[in-house]
């Protein structure tokens, strides 16, 4: 009965302290990503909403939306134009997949790589996974979220939609997005991440 005690006080030990080490990476993110907005040289917001910007809009913090996923690189990946909300043409290439179980259902969801951004030496591990859900248009941007990995060292890869966070064209429609391909799809609500952004003018 104690050995059982032990292990049980090790495992909810174990699980806590990852728990607590998800929720500061979290908490970082969300803290780099409103210094980027508030300030001048880096925030894509418009001159009226950055006059009145104050911190994005986050959902809360929910560790059970940090997922391990199985990667599994994709082979003599071919390039292709992903579309966009202009008429950009970005190169792009499936660099492979994640494989995982969220709220008891499995999916998948593809993982690409920029192949402009990729010769440059701060982008050359730099994968992107741009995803829709079930909360967009309502509680999240319509066009769906983006969320930055690295290339991994394994077969596997944390996914985290906590960082989930909206594109540029979210606040402002000068900046051409990525649209997020039709295979990435989630039939859930992803209730982490950042939200809806409310404009300036939708406050009037």
């Amino acid at each position: 009965m104690y050995k059982l005690f032990i292990l049980l006080v090790f495992f909810f030990g174990n699980a806590l302290a990852q728990d607590s080490s998800d929720i500061r990476r979290i908490l970082l993110f969300q803290d780099k990503l409103n210094k980027e907005f508030a300030s001048e040289e880096t925030s894509p917001l418009t001159p009226k909403d950055f006059e009145n910007f104050k911190t994005l809009d986050f959902f809360k913090i929910d560790t059970s939306f940090c997922v391990r996923a199985k990667f599994v690189r994709t082979p003599y990946e071919t390039p292709f134009i992903m579309k966009t909300t202009t008429g950009r043409e970005p190169l792009y290439v499936q660099y492979g997949e994640a494989h995982f179980t969220l709220r008891d259902k499995k999916y998948v969801l593809k993982i690409y790589q920029n192949q402009g951004l990729k010769t440059q030496p701060e982008y050359e591990d730099y994968l992107f996974l741009p995803f829709t859900d079930v909360t967009n248009d309502d509680l999240t941007y319509g066009g769906g979220r983006f969320i930055d990995l690295k290339i991994p060292e394994g077969n596997s890869i944390l996914i985290d939609f906590n960082t989930a966070y909206n594109p540029y064209c979210a606040y402002n429609e000068r900046y051409s997005c990525p649209i997020p391909p039709e295979e990435n799809s989630l039939d859930i609500k992803i209730t982490v991440g950042v939200k809806k952004y409310k404009k300036y003018h939708d406050n009037e």
